[in-house]
């Protein structure tokens, strides 16, 4: 199996784009999102310091990413729940123009272990049925939020329209899984190239610090992937976080390293999860690694 132009690595940015779909009361949730540990949101109380937060990835975070992406004439995908863009149009007519594409993140940005089996799949359809009405096509891949219920992976397969899901984070390339009697790709996810902690207590304090994980694990991965075996690396930021003026300039000099390496293809999830269905790799990648002469 090759990736096209024969590049090492394939890097997919993962765009959270919550905004709008996030726990509100206002949208009749018992309560809002948290600001972060020590600090609860009150029940049936609303915080509009944690509103205007989200409120800042919708007005201005995903514009300043918009015009990163724009001016490298990169792809990315959105991990976006419905409502989110039923509330910001202008957001789906970018990600129409561009060519970026959509892996529904939920109806809205919900925890799945919250729903009973019968209101997981009402909001898988109403979540599919809504993006395609905003965004003029349907979405062909999912990723739960905080990760699926028992019931998820199935619900998907029955529903008839996905050709993969992100509910996982076990290896750094696409699987098969079999799901009763069919076959469902799984493109992993990973929580080691999240910039959520970016906002996390005991986390990066500056934004070189993410990013620079992020390109030795570049590094890593080519190492890897020009020995004869393709990689896949996920990048996850959010608006909110990354769409911040003083954490762009990483993500920047991080696109500008990887461009000039010369054998790193950014895609979208789709494209890469339609690939991997059409190679079909036939032999696993290989496993063991020479170590002073020996095999480990």
């Amino acid at each position: 199996m090759r990736w096209p132009e024969n590049a090492a690595v394939a890097v997919n940015f993962c765009i959270a784009y919550e905004e709008g779909a996030e726990r509100s009361v206002v949208d009749g949730d018992l309560r809002g999102e948290s600001l972060g540990p020590g600090r609860e949101p009150k029940p049936g109380h609303r915080d509009l310091a944690v509103e205007s937060i989200y409120e800042y990835g919708s007005r201005a975070g995903i514009w300043r990413i918009a015009e990163l992406l724009d001016e490298y004439s990169l792809p990315a995908t959105l991990f976006a729940p419905a409502v989110a863009l039923e509330k910001n149009p202008e957001v789906c007519q970018w990600v129409t123009e561009r060519g970026h594409d959509i892996c529904a993140h939920g109806w809205r940005w919900t925890d799945p272990a919250e729903l009973t089996q019968d209101q997981e799949r009402e909001r898988i359809k109403l979540a599919v049925e809504s993006i395609e009405r905003t965004c003029g096509r349907r979405p062909v891949g999912w990723r739960s939020r905080t990760g699926p219920s028992l019931d998820t992976r199935r619900l998907l397969v029955e529903e008839g329209g996905f050709i993969y899901d992100s509910d996982a984070y076990n290896d750094d390339l696409p699987y098969f899984a079999e799901v009763g009697a069919r076959e469902h790709l799984v493109v992993p996810y990973t929580l080691t190239y999240t910039e959520g902690r970016l906002v996390q207590p005991m986390g990066f304090t500056s934004p070189f610090d993410f990013w620079e994980t992020c390109r030795r694990g570049l590094d890593e991965l080519r190492r890897e992937g020009q020995r004869g075996f393709p990689k896949m690396m996920s990048i996850g930021i959010h608006p909110r976080h990354t769409g911040q003026a003083g954490r762009m300039a990483g993500m920047r000099d991080f696109v500008e390293y990887a461009l000039g390496a010369g054998d790193v293809l950014f895609s979208t999830r789709e494209a890469i999860a339609r690939h991997w269905i059409r190679e079909r790799p036939t032999a696993e990648a290989p496993r063991q690694a020479t170590i002073f002469g020996g095999e480990r």
